[in-house]
C-alpha cells in the first residue's frame, strides 16, 4: 500500500495548487480541449533502499508533471506554472497520506520542452523519498 499512499500524497498536493489546471491523471481517460493548457501526471518508482535488515526501507522515485500548453503562445505561461510547481514541491516539502509522508528530496528538475501535436510540452520531475516502516 505504500506506493498508493505516496501517489495519493503527491497527487493531492498537485490538485490543491491554485490556480487549478486541468489534469490527465495516470491511467485515466482525458481528452484535452483545443487551445487550453493541461498537465499530465506520471510516477516512476526507483529501486527500494534497505537501510537495515528487516521490513523497513526507503522508497524514492520521480513524480513527473508534464505541462502541455498551446503552441505559438510563447513560454511565459508555462514558466509561471513551473515556478508554482517549484514553490509547492520545494526541497524538503512533505506531503502525507494515510500516515505515510513523501518528502521532496531535491528541487524539481525542468526538462527540455518539445512539441507534441499542437502542444508545447515541458516535463518537470519532482524527486521524492519516503521511509516505509512495518
Amino acid at each position: 500500500m505504500s506506493v498508493l499512499k505516496i501517489r495519493t500524497a503527491l497527487e493531492t498536493a498537485l490538485a490543491a495548487m491554485s490556480p487549478a489546471l486541468a489534469t490527465a491523471w495516470e491511467n485515466t481517460t482525458y481528452t484535452p480541449t483545443a487551445g487550453t493548457p493541461y498537465q499530465r501526471v506520471t510516477m516512476t518508482f526507483a529501486e527500494p533502499v534497505n537501510i537495515e535488515y528487516g521490513r523497513s526501507f526507503q522508497q524514492g522515485g520521480m513524480f513527473v508533471v508534464t505541462l502541455c500548453y498551446p503552441q505559438g503562445a510563447g513560454t511565459a505561461d508555462a514558466a509561471t506554472r513551473i515556478e508554482l510547481l517549484r514553490a509547492t514541491f520545494y526541497r524538503g516539502a512533505a506531503f502525507t497520506a494515510d500516515g505515510l509522508t513523501a518528502l521532496v528530496a531535491r528541487t524539481p528538475l525542468i526538462l527540455a520542452a518539445t512539441l507534441e501535436g499542437d502542444r508545447y510540452v515541458t516535463p518537470v520531475q519532482v524527486p521524492f523519498l519516503a521511509t516505509i516502516t512495518s
